[in-house]
């Protein structure tokens, strides 16, 4: 059933408004006709009639993922068994991977690994941004990054109980805030609940002029805008791979370091798999050289797996057309969602500015979850955000322009029709 059927089958919306939220006008069609990038949606994986708005929280399945994993399931695990660490090259995942995503995000080969989860990288990267800036006091965030970031560094400054402390200040405050305490700049490019990018270059350099090392969270900026890492003289970054990366549920993260500070690199997550030679089993620690000493336990080879897949679909397509397609696929709902929501409650809060603006959407609205709740009955899968967030995320390799033209009828007749007030629209479920 499609996402319009689905939703008339509630009977809020006129049957006249069905008909047309099926057809999108000519000027739509003739959008998804000439897009550059249309060949790639057939590459993933997604249930006709949905509509797919929340990549940025977990992206879609490549179709080559299930046969990869099968045959590292069926041949690697099961019939090579163990052998597999060295024929299928299981061992040497990490890097290989990394450098795939190395790729995606302005990184020298050997600068990047893909590891853990985000929380253990960003855990990682501090610890060592903080030895690298030795007598310096201050980590430097703001009060909306990503909580994970947050609590991260909150660990870490009460584990080294030394006078670290984490210091909070908004976008417009935290060029005046970097001082000569400061030891790390630690900041999520895009914002996971406006979309609003940061000045990865200004911010950087004006960190750098008193001496801070930056750390950037690259989670929803990876696979989904160009990002140019050591142009911007970045001296870490960490991710996610199961968002535009679409490496699934429980990807593998990863984390980039600048090859400057390979030598003087240390993080007191020291695994096995980070010594310089884990077989001869020594009993003290050795870093491995370069990016290997960021790695701690052993590859999560069948997650990892299904990550490739993912970057080698993302890796064959221009991330150029990809930002221009994001733009306008964003530029497209926003004005649609403003004609015909006007008056309904909702505030914009994604900048309007290119230069300024992710791949998502975000209004505010004071029934956002159960708005929410009610789009995605009727197919239009978002996400909520608290305390008021409803979130769209365009990922170009599969949105279509019909996509968002439908989605933004569809939320305009939900509006008109209060169809989001309902008890089962309102109860709150644990992943929202």
């Amino acid at each position: 059933m499609s996402p319009v059927a689905a939703y008339a089958a509630t009977g809020d919306i006129l049957a006249e408004r069905v008909s047309a939220m099926k057809n999108p006008p000519e000027s739509i069609q003739a959008l998804d006709a000439a897009d550059p990038l249309a060949a790639f949606g057939a590459r993933f994986n997604l249930p006709v009639g949905l509509i797919y708005l929340d990549g940025n929280s977990l992206g879609a399945l490549p179709r080559d993922t299930p046969a990869r994993v099968a045959r590292a399931i069926s041949d690697e695990w099961g019939r090579d068994l163990i052998r597999s660490w060295n024929t299928a090259g299981w061992m040497d995942m990490p890097l290989r991977v990394g450098d795939k995503i190395g790729r995606l995000i302005g990184a020298r080969p050997g600068e990047t690994v893909c590891a853990d989860s985000t929380s253990i990288n960003v855990f990682k990267a501090l610890s060592a941004a903080l030895q690298l800036n030795p007598g310096r006091k201050v980590i430097l965030s703001e009060p909306d990054n990503f909580p994970t970031d947050l609590y991260m560094a909150q660990g870490l400054t009460g584990l080294l109980n030394d006078g670290h402390h984490l210091v909070l200040k908004t976008p417009d405050e935290i060029e005046a805030a970097l001082d000569s305490d400061t030891a790390v700049l630690m900041l999520t490019h895009v914002n996971y609940r406006t979309g609003r990018i940061h000045d990865m270059a200004r911010l950087t350099a004006k960190a750098h002029a008193v001496g801070a090392l930056v750390i950037w969270d690259l989670a929803h900026s990876a696979g989904a805008l160009p990002v140019d890492l050591n142009a911007a003289g970045a001296d870490m970054a960490v991710g996610c791979g199961y968002k535009y990366l679409n490496g699934g549920p429980g990807a593998p993260a990863f984390i980039m370091v600048a090859g400057r500070h390979h030598a003087r690199f240390s993080q007191p997550l020291s695994g096995w798999l980070g010594h310089a030679d884990p077989f001869a089993f020594s009993s003290d620690y050795r870093p491995a050289e370069g990016i290997g000493r960021a790695i701690c336990g052993t590859p999560a080879v069948l997650n990892m797996t299904a990550l490739e897949c993912g970057l080698d679909v993302m890796l064959e397509a221009d991330l150029g057309l990809m930002r221009a397609k994001s733009l306008a696929l964003t530029d497209l709902f926003i004005a649609e969602v403003e004609a015909r929501c006007s008056g309904q409650g909702l505030s914009l809060l994604t900048p309007r500015e290119h230069r300024l603006r992710g791949s998502q959407v975000s209004f505010a609205h004071a029934e956002g979850y159960a708005i929410m709740q009610a789009l995605i009955a009727g197919g239009v899968i978002g996400d909520f955000r608290a305390p008021d967030i409803l979130r769209f995320g365009f990922t170009p390799l599969y949105t279509r322009y019909a996509d968002a033209w439908a989605a933004a009828e569809i939320l305009a007749d939900i509006l008109a029709t209060r169809a989001w007030d309902r008890p089962e629209y309102k109860a709150r479920k644990k992943v929202t």
